[in-house]
C-alpha cells in the first residue's frame, strides 16, 4: 500500500481493531482509544448540535451545509429529525466521516410521540406514579423506533406562577410530588436502560430554576435565596439524576445574575461535583450565544469559553463553540483537558446507547410499524387521560350523567376540534394523518345511548369578539335536559414563549357561557388548557366544572368516561389556582409571616388584600368525586421519635357514596419552630386508594428523618429537634385529621 494510503486508512484500521477488542475493552477504555484518534476540530464537532435542515437527501454537496460538516465530523448531534428513514439518512452521511463517529439524534418528546399522552401538568394531577411512567414508557417504545435516540424531558421546573406558559410542561407546585414524578418519568423513557432498543436517553430541564421567572415572563432573570434554590427548585433535578437520567439542558434564565449556561456553581459545583453526574450537559437552544445578550459575555468566543469552563459540554444552535472552540484552546484560554472531558461525557453515552456496535440499531422499519400501531397504547393513553381530569364542582350531584337523557346539547368552540387535543409539545410526524385522535364530539357520541338527540352549536370562537353563535347556542340549550359546553384556550397559549398577564378565558367564551346559564338548562363545564384560568363567574354559576387540559389523542374518548360515569374522577390540582392574577405567585406551603392572616375577615394590619380574599379559587391536592370518603381513626404509634427512628401514622378512609373510586390521602407536615422559618405544611406523602361503595380501608404512613429533614441557612440539608403538626386530608386546605409529636435529640 502507498505509504500515503497507509496513513490516511490507519484511523479506520484502528478503529477495527478497537471494535474487535472491544468485548474486552470497558467503556472508558473504548473512549479514551477514540480519543486518542480525534482532532481538536473533530473533538470540538462532537459538542455541536443542529437542528435538521430539511435535506439529508441525494448527494452531498457545498451548498448543503450541515451535511458536508456531518461527513467532516464536525457535528455530533442533531434534534428535530422525525422518522426512521430520516434519522438513517443522517446517520448513513455520519459513516461517512473519517472515524465514522455515529450521530445522536434528540426531540422533544413531551407527552407522547404518535400516541399523545395529556400535557404533563395534566398527567401530575393524577397522582399517580405508575401511570406516568406508563405514559413516558410508551413514548420511549415509539420514538426509539422511529430512531429517536434522546428526548428532552422531562421537565422538572416548579411552577408557582400561571402566567408562564411553560407551567403546561411540568409537574405542578411541590417540590416532594415533583420529585416523585421526575423519577418516574425517567424511568419511564429509560425502561431497562439505555442500550435497550426501546427506551431513549432522557434529558431532565431546565437547570436551574427557570420556573420562577420575574413577572411570569418567559426566559426571564430570576433571583432567588440559595435556599429556596435548594429547598425547593433543585430536589427534582436530583431524584431525576438519581434515577439514572443520561443527560441535563441548561434553562435560559440567569439565576443571581449568571447566565445558568454559563453558571460553574450550578453545573460545576452542584451538578458534577456535589452530585457527582456522570452524564453530559447540553444547552437550551441557542443558550450559549444568548449570553451576550445577557450581558455576562462580550462575544461568542467569550461565551463558547465561559459555557465549557462552567459545564456546558453540548451547545444546541448557537454555533459558539463550532467557530470559536479551537483558536481558544490555541491561545490557552480553554484547556485542551476541559474539552476533552465535555467529548469524553458525549461519546461514553453514545458508546452506552450501542452506537458504535450498530449506528442504525434503532433503525428499524418493522419495528417502527408495530410500535406506531400498537392498541395498547392507546388503551394506556385512555386511562391516563381520564386520571388526569379534574372535578372542580358537581352541584346536587348532576355528574355522572345519564346515558339515556333524551336530549344533550354540546356546545362550544372546542367540541369538535382534532389538533387542539393534543395540546402543546405534540410531535407531527410525517405522513401520519390526524383521524386516530378522538375528539369531544366523537368521545361523547360513542357513549350515550341510541335514543339520545345529541345537539351541536360552535357558540364562539376560541377568541375573537364574534357573538352570532350565541342565539343558535342558546336555542339548542333550550331544547336540552343538559348542556356540556366546551371551551378554553388554543393548544398554542401555553407552552414556551406562551406567557399571558390575563389568565381569563380568551374571547367571549365566558360571555357564551353566561348566556347558557341564563335558558335555565343546566351547564356542566369542560375547561380545555394548559395552565390555571380564572373563572369566578362559571365557578360560582355552573352546575358542574370538569378541568380537561389537554388530555391527548385519547380525550373524548376520555371527557366520555368521566361525564358518564365510565371513570369516577380522582384527579387533585398540582397547582393552586388563583381568584385573580394579583395573587400570584400563590401556592400552599409558604411562610407564615409575622402577622399571618387568619381568614378573610381578619384584614386589619394583616398580610391580606383588602378588596380580595386570601384563599385561592381551587387550592393545591383539590378535587371531587362521584362519592365522598371520610376519615378516622388516627393513631400515632408513638409521641416521640429520635433521629434515627421512625413514626407510623395509621388511618381509616371509608367510601361513604354509591361509586367505587379512588381517594388520594394526603400527608402533611408543619416543623413549628425551627432556626429558619418552615412553611405552613408541606406534602410529605400520599396513598391512592381504591374503594368500593361502603368499604373502608386503613392507611399508614412511615414518618422517618428524611420526612422532616430541611435546608438550613448554609443549604446544609439538616434535621432539628423540636415538636411537628402532622395534618392529613383531602387536599392541603381540606384538613381532616391532625396530631403532634416531638422529634427528641
Amino acid at each position: 500500500m502507498h505509504r500515503a494510503s497507509l496513513r490516511s486508512a490507519l484511523p479506520f484500521l484502528l478503529l477495527i481493531l478497537a471494535g474487535a477488542a472491544a468485548a474486552q475493552n470497558t467503556i472508558p477504555q473504548r473512549v479514551d482509544s477514540l480519543l486518542r484518534l480525534m482532532t481538536l476540530e473533530e473533538k470540538i464537532g462532537q459538542l455541536n448540535q443542529y437542528t435538521d435542515n430539511g435535506v439529508a437527501t441525494g448527494p452531498v454537496t457545498p451548498d448543503n451545509e450541515k451535511e458536508r460538516q456531518v461527513m467532516q465530523g464536525k457535528v455530533g448531534s442533531i434534534l428535530n429529525v422525525l422518522g426512521m428513514e430520516r434519522t438513517r439518512a443522517w446517520q448513513a452521511i455520519a459513516m461517512r466521516s473519517r472515524l465514522r463517529i455515529p450521530l445522536l439524534f434528540g426531540q422533544d418528546v413531551v407527552h407522547g410521540y404518535k400516541t399523545t399522552f395529556p400535557i404533563p401538568l395534566a398527567e401530575s394531577c393524577s397522582w399517580d406514579l405508575e401511570a406516568i411512567e406508563r405514559a413516558a414508557r410508551v413514548a420511549a417504545v415509539e420514538a426509539s423506533a422511529g430512531g429517536v435516540h434522546w428526548t428532552f424531558a422531562p421537565m422538572v421546573d416548579i411552577g408557582r406562577d400561571p402566567r408562564w406558559g411553560r407551567v403546561m410542561e411540568g409537574a405542578g407546585e411541590d417540590t416532594y410530588l415533583g420529585s416523585l414524578i421526575a423519577a418516574a418519568r425517567v424511568r419511564g423513557f429509560q425502561g431497562r436502560g439505555l442500550g435497550s432498543t426501546d427506551a431513549v436517553m432522557a434529558c431532565v430541564k431546565h437547570y436551574a430554576a427557570y420556573g420562577a421567572a420575574v413577572g411570569g415572563r418567559d426566559y426571564n432573570s430570576v433571583d432567588m435565596s440559595e435556599r429556596m434554590l435548594w429547598e425547593t427548585y433543585l430536589p427534582p433535578f436530583k431524584a431525576a439524576i438519581d434515577a439514572g437520567a443520561g443527560t441535563v439542558m441548561t434553562s435560559f434564565n440567569d439565576l443571581n445574575g449568571v447566565p445558568a449556561t454559563g453558571n460553574a456553581y450550578l453545573l460545576r459545583d452542584i451538578l458534577k461535583g456535589r452530585w457527582n453526574f456522570g452524564g453530559f450537559v447540553v444547552s437550551d437552544w441557542g443558550s450559549v450565544g444568548e449570553m451576550i445578550n445577557h450581558g455576562s459575555v462580550k462575544d461568542a468566543a467569550d461565551a463558547a469559553r465561559s459555557a465549557l469552563l462552567a459545564g456546558t459540554d453540548m451547545d444546541m444552535e448557537s454555533r459558539c463553540y463550532t467557530g470559536t472552540l479551537a483558536r481558544l484552546v490555541a491561545d490557552g484560554a480553554v484547556p485542551a483537558a476541559a474539552v476533552d472531558d465535555a467529548v469524553r461525557r458525549v461519546l461514553t453515552k453514545k458508546f452506552e446507547l450501542g452506537l458504535f456496535d450498530d449506528p442504525f440499531r434503532f433503525c428499524d422499519p418493522a419495528r417502527e410499524e408495530r410500535a406506531l400501531n400498537d392498541p395498547a397504547h392507546a388503551d394506556a393513553a385512555r386511562d391516563m387521560a381520564r386520571k388526569s381530569i379534574v372535578l372542580l364542582k358537581n352541584d346536587r350531584g348532576i355528574l355522572p350523567l345519564a346515558k339515556g337523557l333524551k336530549t344533550v346539547a354540546f356546545i362550544g368552540p372546542l367540541v369538535k376540534e382534532v389538533k387542539q387535543n393534543k395540546g402543546f409539545w405534540d410531535v407531527e410526524l410525517p405522513g401520519v394523518d390526524s383521524n386516530f385522535i378522538v375528539t369531544q364530539w366523537e368521545g361523547v357520541s360513542a357513549a350515550v345511548s341510541r335514543s339520545t338527540t345529541l345537539l351541536y352549536a360552535k357558540g364562539c370562537d376560541i377568541d375573537g369578539t364574534d357573538r352570532s353563535g350565541f342565539a343558535e347556542a342558546v336555542r339548542i340549550a333550550k331544547k336540552a335536559d343538559v348542556v356540556i359546553l366546551s371551551i378554553g384556550e388554543r393548544r398554542d397559549m401555553s407552552g414556551e414563549a406562551k406567557s399571558r398577564s390575563d389568565l381569563s378565558l380568551p374571547g367571549v367564551q365566558e360571555e357564551l357561557a353566561m348566556e347558557l346559564l341564563k335558558t335555565g338548562t343546566p351547564v356542566v363545564v369542560l375547561i380545555n388548557a394548559g395552565r390555571p384560568l380564572v373563572f369566578n363567574g362559571l365557578a360560582e354559576k355552573a352546575s358542574a366544572i370538569l378541568y380537561t387540559w389537554w388530555l391527548g389523542s385519547e380525550a373524548g374518548n376520555a371527557v366520555a368516561d368521566v361525564l358518564f360515569g365510565d371513570y369516577n374522577p380522582s384527579a387533585k390540582l398540582t397547582m393552586t389556582f388563583p381568584r385573580s392574577v394579583g395573587q400570584i405567585p400563590v401556592y400552599y406551603d409558604h411562610y407564615n409571616t409575622g402577622r399571618p392572616a387568619t381568614g378573610d375577615g381578619d384584614r386589619f394590619y394583616r398580610s391580606a388584600y383588602t378588596d380580595l380574599s386570601i384563599h385561592p379559587r381551587y387550592e393545591f391536592g383539590y378535587g371531587l368525586g362521584y362519592s365522598p370518603f371520610t376519615y378516622g381513626g388516627l393513631q400515632l404509634s408513638a409521641r416521640t421519635m429520635t433521629a434515627g427512628g421512625s413514626i407510623r401514622a395509621t388511618l381509616t378512609v371509608t367510601n361513604a357514596g354509591r361509586y367505587a373510586g379512588e381517594e388520594v390521602v394526603q400527608l402533611y407536615l408543619r416543623d413549628l419552630v425551627g432556626s429558619v422559618v418552615r412553611p405552613v405544611k408541606e406534602l410529605r406523602g400520599f396513598r391512592k386508594v381504591r374503594l368500593a361503595p361502603g368499604e373502608t380501608k386503613s392507611v399508614t404512613f412511615t414518618i422517618d428523618r428524611e420526612s422532616l429533614s430541611f435546608y438550613d441557612r448554609t443549604a446544609r440539608r439538616v434535621v432539628e429537634p423540636g415538636e411537628f403538626e402532622l395534618m392529613i386530608g383531602a387536599s392541603s386546605r381540606d384538613i381532616r385529621l391532625k396530631e403532634r409529636f416531638e422529634l427528641v435529640p
